[in-house]
């Protein structure tokens, strides 16, 4: 997947959750919108090397947006928005193992369930016999602690929501899959942060046990582009 033209510069702090501001490496100071709800730890610190993208448009607060930053082992992808369109890409050319890559994918399904609210998964996948559906739901992996990424790196009832759709999804005869797209380049395995969100890592092993799926995927920053390079079903 290309990535829009992106400006070299150093993230000087982040804030309010959504803002961070960055020095350019023409000296220019701008505020960056950073589309990240998570804590973002271990991925950021003042000082360190980032991109972001310009777009001027005027619906737009904030033009400049934080896309990635370097904590001196390569790129971490911190805009979780790059995420499902590079992995509906690479299940489309068939990258990712387990997916059938004639498959017809539609973004952001909206799924019902009693008990629950009205949702939306990531992606839902067809194929020609429409008869079974594949649910996928994708989380932005950034947390490195030792040798592990993990998620989520801070508690997360949204995410515990989706996993509780794929488990009712995989009830009703379909196809359930959780895709873990870890964002930067260290780490040897992934992990729950069960001591960040005890109850995330409970939900997941329980609808796991249930018979929805998981698979843990690399992705690799180029200089203007992003792509799944590798998978791991757990």
């Amino acid at each position: 997947m290309q990535l829009p033209p992106l400006s070299n510069g150093h993230i000087l702090r982040r804030y309010k959750r959504f803002l961070a501001d960055v020095e350019l490496a023409d000296g220019r100071v701008v505020t960056a919108h950073c589309p990240n709800t998570g804590s973002m730890s271990t991925c950021w610190r003042p000082g360190a090397p980032v991109q972001v993208s310009r777009q001027d448009k005027p619906h737009r607060k904030l033009a400049w947006t934080l896309e990635r930053v370097d904590m001196g082992r390569g790129w971490i992808g911190v805009h979780t928005g790059r995420v499902n369109p590079v992995v509906a890409e690479a299940i489309v050319r068939g990258r990712i193992p387990g997916f059938a890559a004639d498959s017809v994918v539609i973004r952001e399904p909206v799924f019902s369930a009693r008990g629950v609210p009205r949702s939306r998964l990531d992606l839902v996948l067809h194929n020609d016999d429409h008869l079974a559906a594949t649910y996928v739901e994708i989380k932005n992996v950034t947390l490195l602690q030792d040798d592990a990424v993990r998620f989520p790196d801070a508690v997360t009832e949204r995410g515990r929501r989706h996993l509780r759709l794929l488990h009712i999804a995989v009830k009703r005869g379909h196809r359930g899959v959780i895709v873990f797209a870890v964002n930067r380049p260290e780490g040897r395995y992934f992990e729950p942060a069960g001591d960040i969100d005890p109850d995330y890592a409970a939900t997941l092993e329980r609808v796991l046990a249930a018979g929805v799926e998981a698979v843990a995927v690399r992705l690799r920053h180029d200089r203007q582009s992003l792509e799944v390079v590798g998978a791991a079903w757990l």
